[in-house]
């Protein structure tokens, strides 16, 4: 794309990665230049804490309120009730009032931390979507917007499709999730003048509707926005981890563990994470992406600690940073622990865990190594170590393991 926007929101977005499609570039671009543009991004209600998952889309509100624009977090109270089905398998579990209420409270604790809530025109605002969708007259509805929803048009779109390729039944209640979401964007420019709506690139289909129908009603110009689908180098969803959600209320993840899966993070995604989730200058994120070796470890960790202090705090990354290095670098136990440094060559593709309990020293053979998982005698960074087929890539080398053979003999394991 050749297009040299004017906005410094458009720049931002474009130079740090966060642009993937937009319905008018240039429209929008002149928007922004303009005067204050509010924009907004929907939130369903499904849990009680958002996830990493939803961090690449909080820092565009953040960023959008940085460069002197108006962000609006759209809580989805209404629209919970029905549930997204956008590339979605199967219908989520129904929700009643009071979880729902529950859940935003939980949410809105996040929001705060990166977001100036308040009365300016600059100033974030937090609104549901169920002060409009819950007192909807059915036929009025029907009538008033149905109309202009065509059914052939909605079943082309891909999250629909996806679904029904596969053969897996789509509700009624469920079908009618996009003309809601479609509604919430004509409702917002009605009531607070929002002219963007920015989301997932899963979400072009609902945006593209909400725009046209804003179109038909109320004769508006407005824009849609969305984010790439963020996958780490190797594939895999942004946020996925064996442990489970990476979930941003400290209550349901520590700071530490928060810290810890930045930390962990592979080489070759440290200067995208860098642009992506930190608000270091653009150059510097490349810099540290570029280091190589045992360099890039420190990237690592300024790219944990930055993230770590905008969403928990500074006092809380440096504890974290300070748990880590006690724990990672001295083993826990001291100063002296027996290290393995592995070459890349000696890794390869991956190792096999009772490869390595050998090369460590803590068993003789490969026979003895599995004997002491079998037995419950193997701990892998003090948890218990049951897999004996466990490969081990460089992905979990990111930063020092730690092997444990019963209580007294430890080794760390790194990646030289």
């Amino acid at each position: 794309m050749t297009y040299h926007p004017k906005s410094e929101f458009m720049n931002v977005m474009m130079q740090r990665g966060f642009l993937a499609d937009c319905t008018d570039y240039q429209g929008l671009d002149e928007a922004l230049s303009k005067g204050v543009v509010p924009a907004y991004i929907g939130y369903d209600a499904t849990a009680k804490s958002l996830h990493v998952g939803h961090l690449m889309n909080i820092m565009v509100l953040r960023w959008l309120q940085k460069c002197g624009h108006k962000p609006i977090t759209l809580m989805g109270g209404g629209t919970t009730k029905v549930g997204d089905p956008s590339f979605r398998a199967d219908e989520r579990p129904l929700l009643d009032d009071a979880a729902i209420a529950d859940n935003i409270a939980g949410m809105q604790k996040v929001f705060a931390q990166y977001l100036t809530y308040g009365d300016g025109p600059k100033d974030a605002i937090m609104l549901n979507n169920a002060e409009w969708l819950d007192g909807l007259n059915y036929l009025s509805f029907l009538r008033d917007i149905g109309r202009h929803f065509s059914v052939n048009r909605m079943l082309s779109f891909e999250s629909v499709k996806s679904r029904l390729d596969r053969e897996q039944s789509l509700s009624f209640l469920e079908f009618n999730y996009m003309i809601l979401q479609a509604y919430d964007f004509l409702e917002l420019n009605r009531r607070y003048g929002c002219l963007l709506q920015m989301g997932g690139s899963d979400q072009w289909g609902n945006i593209v509707n909400g725009i046209d129908l804003t179109r038909r009603v109320l004769d508006q110009e407005i824009y849609g926005m969305t984010t790439p689908l963020l996958t780490t180098s190797d594939g895999r969803k942004m946020g996925k981890s064996q442990g489970g959600a990476i979930w941003l209320n400290g209550d349901m993840l520590s700071p530490y563990e928060f810290w810890q899966f930045w930390r962990n993070t592979t080489d070759a995604d440290t200067g995208k994470f860098l642009k992506i989730f930190t608000e270091l200058p653009v150059e510097e994120c490349d810099r540290l992406g570029a280091l190589e070796g045992s360099e890039i470890n420190a990237a690592k960790i300024i790219l944990a600690n930055e993230v770590t202090t905008l969403l928990h705090g500074a006092e809380a990354a440096k504890a974290a940073e300070a748990t880590a290095r006690e724990v990672f670098e001295k083993g826990g136990v001291g100063d002296d622990l027996p290290t393995l440094t592995l070459t890349d060559d000696e890794l390869g593709d991956g190792i096999s865990i009772v490869q390595l309990i050998v090369k460590s020293g803590l068993a003789k053979s490969g026979k003895e190594a599995k004997r002491l998982i079998a037995e419950n005698g193997a701990r892998l960074n003090d948890e218990p170590l049951t897999d004996a087929g466990l490969m081990v890539d460089s992905a979990q080398l990111a930063t020092p393991i730690k092997l444990s053979a019963g209580k007294k003999r430890h080794a760390l394991v790194q990646l030289g």
